[in-house]
């Protein structure tokens, strides 16, 4: 895996990896940033999250659980003492629709914690890493609005 990292202004970088889609990283105006993007250790947060969810959906898909919607909470702490490292980090899995096992989605998440998320077995290293999940009725959206 390689990735290219190029400066735009300031602290705003435009990144691509092997995929070949850019991404955009930013800080605060107060470190020459410009507010324009995520920052970094939000995207290592969101990176986890998206791991651990892509394999979550995939398993529970494979055991043909319907889902009405799938949402990932990510949630960080971070040292008060640079380097920053997260110290804790708490992910929680939120299932919406009817008739969903709870055995189901505690073998999903379990598989993704504990043997296919990469991101999950990296930051546990440094970091505290709980998780929680709910299941939930089906979120009814109108069809003028959308779920973000």
């Amino acid at each position: 895996m390689e990735i290219f990292i190029k400066q735009l202004q300031g602290i705003t970088f435009a990144a691509k990896g092997n995929s070949n889609h850019w991404i955009m990283m930013d800080g605060p105006e107060e470190f020459a940033g410009s507010e324009a993007a995520s920052r970094p250790m939000e995207l290592m947060l969101m990176s986890l999250g998206g791991c651990t969810a892509a394999d979550v959906a995939s398993i529970l898909q494979k055991k043909r659980v319907k889902l009405s919607g799938f949402e990932v909470k990510v949630t960080g702490e971070r040292a008060k003492e640079h380097p920053q490292v997260f110290t804790k980090i708490h992910i929680e899995y939120i299932f919406y629709g009817e008739n969903i096992s709870q055995k189901d989605v505690e073998r999903a998440i379990e598989l993704s914690q504990t043997k296919y998320c990469s991101a999950s077995a990296m930051l546990r290293q440094v970091a505290e890493l709980t998780y929680s999940y709910r299941i939930e009725s089906p979120v009814l959206v109108p069809q003028n609005e959308q779920r973000v």
